[in-house]
């Protein structure tokens, strides 16, 4: 998979590899991982890190490799930014990557309705999900927790009504 991903320049630098001592450096090191996870999840839209094989903790072009502790820590740091979320909360070993954070979904799915027409109309979440007319769109294929989330955000906003289906993927949603 790591095949189709354009690596950083910054991802080449062997130090990258290692928790930085220096607070002013970790704090920089730990954004760029963060840019880096985000980047490479979305881009592969890959919904879930698994801490322990991650494919992002080893560069073997320089040799290099990010040990489980170090690559905890950047994880940690993920969902404290809230770029992710643990999955397992108590064993820390699967963290939800939210593509976007769940008030920029909501707010790209309202416009995006209104661009398409949508108002005022019932779509399916299957739609919004993987229809046509979200091809490109920062939620194509999102996790349906997240869309969901989303979702509850228009509809505590007034801008939309969600009713069941038969399934999931055939719950209705009605922009206003």
């Amino acid at each position: 998979m790591s095949s189709q991903y354009e690596f950083p320049e910054f991802y080449h630098f062997p130090p990258f590899f290692t928790i930085q001592p220096v607070l002013a450096t970790r704090e920089k090191q730990l954004a760029l991982w963060r840019q880096l996870i985000l980047q490479y999840h979305t881009q592969l839209k890959l919904k879930t890190l698994v801490v322990h094989d991650c494919p992002l903790w080893r560069n073997v072009q320089i040799q290099r490799q990010l040990s489980l502790n170090d690559a905890m820590i950047v994880v940690q740091d993920f969902v404290n930014h809230g770029n992710g979320e643990w999955i397992d909360p108590d064993a820390k070993t699967q963290c939800r990557i939210l593509w976007r954070k769940p008030e920029q979904l909501a707010t790209d799915i309202y416009h995006w309705a209104e661009q398409k027409g949508y108002v005022n109309t019932v779509i399916t979440l299957y739609e919004l999900h993987s229809g046509e007319d979200v091809n490109g769109m920062s939620f194509e294929g999102a996790d349906e927790e997240l869309l969901r989330r989303a979702l509850s955000m228009l509809e505590q906003q007034g801008k939309c009504a969600v009713f069941k289906g038969e399934t999931s993927s055939e719950d209705g949603i009605k922009f206003f």
